[in-house]
């Protein structure tokens, strides 16, 4: 048992904890992006737990070319730092940690933190409109906000016929393939840049 027999459930509780608020402030900036209702509740509540530190951070950085810089600041500086204490847990992880690879892996990891938002929130869309009673849901509308991006070329192309709606299907066959083309090189390229691949494995 020894160290390794607590070491996992930190890790997890850890990567949990700043995952979850690492999801919060994505979803506010994709929000943000698509010009989503913030007035609804889902949006308000992401916006209360995320003011804290990006209120501070909005004095010192400047939004540029309406995007919200300090957003993205926080997000990366969160994974970046959620990176650096699953290394020192990880015992002799952070003595092989180049800056480079710590880098690509934060970036990396926030690429496939994107594409699960999107993948996740399709496949729910997708399922509450088949089973819908037609009531507001601040949910469905917030996840309808970020995927209608997505969904509006494939809909040109491929309009609903009836009841039945194929553009998310597609948007989600596409994206999945997306990630399959994408992820490996980003991996292989943190590793490549001095991220260890034992840390890797723990953060994929």
């Amino acid at each position: 048992m020894g160290n390794g027999y607590l070491l996992n459930p930190v890790i997890f509780l850890i990567d949990t904890l700043f995952g979850l608020y690492i999801l919060a402030v994505m979803l506010r900036l994709l929000l943000q992006i698509v010009r989503a209702d913030f007035y609804n509740p889902f949006s308000q509540f992401l916006v209360k737990i995320t003011n804290p530190p990006l209120k501070p951070l909005r004095r010192i950085i400047p939004g540029w070319g309406g995007i919200d810089v300090s957003s993205l600041v926080l997000l990366f500086s969160l994974q970046c730092a959620s990176i650096v204490i699953m290394a020192l847990l990880h015992g002799g992880a952070l003595e092989t940690l180049s800056i480079a690879g710590l880098l690509m892996a934060t970036f990396t990891k926030l690429i496939s933190l994107f594409m699960y938002i999107y993948f996740f929130s399709l496949v729910i869309v997708a399922l509450l409109s088949w089973i819908s009673t037609g009531g507001y849901n601040p949910v469905t509308a917030i996840m309808s906000s970020i995927t209608e991006p997505l969904l509006r070329p494939i809909r040109r192309i491929m309009p609903p016929v009836g009841m039945l709606d194929l553009s998310v299907f597609v948007t989600i066959l596409g994206l999945v393939v997306a990630r399959m083309l994408i992820m490996p090189p980003l991996y292989a390229l943190s590793i490549h840049l001095g991220f260890p691949g034992s840390l890797l494995k723990l953060l994929y």
